[in-house]
């Protein structure tokens, strides 16, 4: 993904934001502008519905049973509808969500306090923090440090991760499959320890399902799956146990992974720029104290801390380009025919750091969320979850969830580089999502916070 946000980067100023071209077979469009993506995810957002077909993909959720990778379909729609609304029971509004967090929080700042004042590398202790959340919320898992089954779990994410990333050239000549091929190897081999700690769950789920509301993702979802497509006017074959395993699946490949790199992102930010961090902990100082953690009420008094946060996924998105969109139909983009079946590839990265559209796009700064009076401003140009009938449907939630974590991870602790050492490489490395360059901090206990935990 690097490699080709550079090599877009470079043929922008030859061809424009807007070009055609040749991934082996495919005829793949690619968006490098605010206006154009906005054409292609709102506007004309059902015109470019579609997911391509790949060879990755179609392992990593048996055919396409997931939200994400899955064609635009009317079982689609009732199967993210389900999703969606099963991912209320931990929204704002609702302390379950918060409680998780501040479970999984307490843990993760006395092990970080555990270092003393020793430099050390934040990225596992966040990760397994994540995880545990994501265990939870999915199937009311809740894990010691050293637990064996989150390190299964951690295992085979990392494990589908990395070769996922790997896998570009069998999703562009699927024929390649025939030939031995490590990655795939591994993905699959991945694929099955995943498949097997998830069918267990599943089933200890279905042989306790009660009459009353559900206690997690699984529940949730199982409940809504008794309607059947009949009840939603569907012919044929509606939600399946397969649909409910992949949506469980893809909590953890992209809950995880996701809001673990941007907390770390942040982190990298802060070291470089300490006095952002000491104006998020005045914020929080003034705002909500020594006396009580931060909690989800306080988010409307702590604008400043969400600039941090929007700023940390503008400068850093996640996923510099947008898992690939197909055309379910004839249109156009920017006045420009697209046939049918063309691939349209939306350029996060250039977007949000295009200087038509940002001052300075390269640089950190959170206050670019604020509007002249101090109030929070977000610019339509701004999409780190994409947008339209695609946007990702953990929006939300992932957004709720960094917020609890970093305001109390700040709350708590200050961020400071081990003495003599340099400040995080900032380039990222090549992966599913833009990850930092491994880094090391020092942690310093505030006050009234030396324990980790209250």
């Amino acid at each position: 993904k690097i490699k080709f946000v550079c090599l877009c980067l470079l043929i922008i100023n030859v061809y424009g934001s807007l070009f055609g071209l040749f991934l082996g077979p495919h005829y793949t469009v690619v968006v490098n502008s605010h206006q154009h993506a906005k054409e292609v995810l709102l506007q004309r957002g059902r015109d470019f519905a579609g997911r391509p077909s790949m060879v990755t993909t179609e392992l990593l959720t048996r055919g396409g049973k997931d939200i994400a990778f899955s064609d635009y379909s009317p079982l689609w729609k009732l199967h993210r509808r389900l999703v969606h609304n099963s991912f209320t029971l931990f929204g704002e509004g609702t302390s379950r969500l918060q409680d998780v967090v501040f479970s999984a929080v307490d843990s993760l700042c006395s092990e970080l306090m555990s270092n003393g004042s020793r430099g050390f590398d934040p990225s596992a202790a966040v990760t397994r923090a994540v995880t545990n959340v994501v265990c939870t919320l999915v199937f009311s898992s809740t894990y010691r440090h050293g637990d064996a089954e989150l390190q299964e779990v951690i295992s085979y994410n990392n494990g589908i991760v990395e070769t996922i990333a790997r896998g570009g050239l069998v999703d562009i000549y699927p024929w390649m499959k025939v030939f031995p091929n490590s990655s795939l190897r591994k993905l699959k081999e991945c694929i099955a320890v995943r498949d097997r700690l998830l069918t267990r769950k599943l089933e200890e789920h279905k042989a306790s399902l009660a009459e009353g509301d559900p206690s997690d993702l699984l529940d949730a979802l199982l409940k809504g799956k008794k309607g059947g497509p009949k009840s939603h006017g569907l012919e044929g074959e509606g939600i399946t146990d397969d649909h409910v395993l992949m949506t469980a699946a893809e909590a953890f490949g992209a809950g995880v992974e996701t809001t673990s790199t941007t907390l770390l992102w942040i982190l990298a930010y802060l070291l470089h720029h300490p006095e952002v961090q000491q104006r998020v902990q005045k914020e929080l100082d003034e705002n909500v104290g020594a006396d009580r953690a931060a909690n989800l009420s306080d988010r409307g008094h702590l604008p400043y801390l969400d600039c941090v946060i929007n700023e940390g996924m503008r400068i850093r998105p996640v996923s510099p380009v947008l898992i690939p969109h197909t055309a379910m139909t004839d249109s156009s983009i920017g006045g420009h025919a697209v046939r049918r079946g063309t691939r349209v590839l939306v350029n996060m990265w250039s977007i949000h750091h295009d200087p038509q559209n940002w001052e300075k796009p390269d640089l950190f700064q959170p206050e670019r969320f604020l509007d002249d009076q101090g109030n929070r401003a977000t610019p339509s140009c701004f999409m780190p979850f994409g947008a339209g009938p695609r946007v990702c449907v953990g929006e939300s939630l992932a957004r709720l969830e960094l917020f609890l974590f970093l305001s109390s991870l700040l709350q708590r602790m200050s961020f400071r580089l081990p003495e003599g050492a340099p400040p995080p490489n900032l380039q990222g490395r090549l992966g599913v999502v833009l990850q930092p360059m491994p880094y090391e901090v020092v942690v310093i206990p505030r006050p009234g916070w030396e324990g980790g935990a209250r």
